[in-house]
């Protein structure tokens, strides 16, 4: 038995080495071309999220052929791999359900696109910027610099939030007013300020809107547009303009207050005491 184990390891040792080298180069040799295929389509102005799709599809059929090839060195018949494949098929789905779910969600993601790498988007109740849309997972970075990576089936099955796909953006400020203040009055002091926004687009120009008359204000929401870049620097522009102009004007902003009323006889009880 031993003579045997050592008579076969001789003999097969040197392709065994053999495989294990072209594997290890095949590996090197995908990633060159994965490399290869990002730098050319980015020097060619290619969409990024379908560039990172066709170099991740090229660098696994490299991999894949490598595989296939190396089987035969050591006499498998890799054209039966097709009659087994065919015939797993049915226990395959069945024990993957989920993966191919995914895998379909990704397809249709790539082919539809609702989203693409580099926009900030809102997918499965998380907000966060597309790093890379793969066939089974997509992968975003919060805001707070988290990486995460979500099944591509919980994405195409859910509302998806891309606030990126167009140029510009609304910021809506909810700003309350002491009820004692005039109405007319307060609006054009709010006007007054959105004329100082230096990241507000001109048209649509800035708007001031009576929202509702709330529980302890009278209640005004403020609206401008912006770039997507500037989308923060005019949020707090739109704070600051709304507070110092009521600020400058004399018109409170007040906090929620709430009247209690006793009745009579927690009234007696109260001054008996």
């Amino acid at each position: 038995m031993g003579d045997e184990a050592w008579n076969w390891a001789v003999e097969h040792l040197p392709s065994v080495v053999g495989v294990l080298i072209a594997l290890f180069i095949a590996w090197i040799i995908a990633g060159m071309v994965r490399r290869g295929m990002l730098a050319a389509f980015d020097r060619t102005g290619f969409d990024k999220t379908l560039a990172k799709f066709f170099s991740n599809v090229a660098r696994y059929l490299i991999l894949l052929a490598a595989v296939l090839g190396c089987l035969g060195v050591f006499g498998v018949d890799t054209t039966s791999f097709a009659a087994v494949i065919g015939a797993a098929g049915l226990a395959i789905g069945l024990a993957f359900q989920g993966t191919l779910a995914n895998f379909a969600a990704g397809v249709m993601l790539l082919v539809f696109r609702p989203f693409k790498v580099d926009e900030f988007v809102d997918i499965a109740g998380t907000l966060g910027t597309v790093v890379e849309i793969e066939l089974f997972t997509t992968e975003l970075v919060t805001p707070h610099n988290e990486k995460l990576i979500i099944p591509n089936g919980s994405i195409f099955g859910a509302i998806i939030k891309n606030y990126s796909h167009h140029p510009h953006r609304r910021i809506d400020i909810d700003v309350g007013a002491d009820y004692s203040a005039d109405i007319d009055e307060t609006r054009k002091v709010l006007e007054k300020g959105l004329t100082k926004l230096e990241f507000a687009l001109e048209e649509p120009p800035p708007q001031v809107f009576l929202k509702g008359l709330g529980g302890s204000s009278v209640d005004w929401q403020v609206r401008a547009f912006c770039k997507q870049e500037h989308y923060w620097d005019l949020h707090q522009e739109l704070v600051r303009a709304a507070k110092y102009s009521l600020d400058e004007a004399g018109i409170g902003i007040p906090f929620p207050q709430m009247d209690v009323h006793l009745d009579g006889a927690l009234t007696k009880a109260a001054n008996d005491n």
